[in-house]
């Protein structure tokens, strides 16, 4: 959907000021520092301060699936040759390393994804309608009847769907 009209009907935030003629970098700046939406500065401050009752399992994944195809920040995890993680360096962390989600380990993850993804990616995930920068997201699961089963609607950027909530509904 280049144009973003399914997101649209689904109810989505279409951002900050979303039809000004301002620049859509801008737009997406001051989404980005937490303007505009309700849900992007907790969501970015909890990668950086952690949260003692989080979950890190799907970002120790994510860490492993990057550093292993070469995506910086690469030194986080210590990896064996069969695969397996021998060591995470935000266990070592002095007072939080037993936290569920560790100060700056979600932050370092998201960096990951931001230039070994995004960045060298860009003119390719890019959208083509420079009014769906700023266009947040959502999920719906259906069941056999085609009713909703699970439903969200980000509030805000970095702000998802709890998969683990999610696979509760199934």
């Amino acid at each position: 959907d280049p144009l973003g009209e399914a997101g649209r009907r689904f109810g989505v935030s279409r951002g900050w000021r979303a039809d000004d003629d301002l620049w859509p970098y801008l737009k997406l700046f001051v989404m980005g520092i937490g303007l505009g939406d309700t849900g992007t500065l907790p969501a970015v401050l909890a990668g950086y301060v952690g949260n003692p009752n989080g979950r890190r399992e799907w970002i120790t994944t994510a860490l492993k699936q990057g550093q292993l195809a070469g995506r910086w920040p690469d030194s986080m995890l210590e990896i064996a040759g069969d695969g397996s993680i021998v060591a995470n360096k935000f266990d070592e962390a002095w007072l939080v390393g037993g936290w569920g989600l560790r100060p700056f380990e979600l932050a370092v993850l998201r960096l990951q994804n931001l230039i070994g993804v995004q960045y060298n990616n860009w003119d390719a995930l890019k959208p083509v309608d420079d009014r769906c920068l700023t266009q947040l997201g959502g999920c719906t699961v259906v069941g056999n009847d085609g009713e909703a089963i699970y439903s969200w609607v980000d509030n805000g950027l970095c702000d998802v769907s709890d998969m683990d909530e999610l696979l509760d509904y199934l």
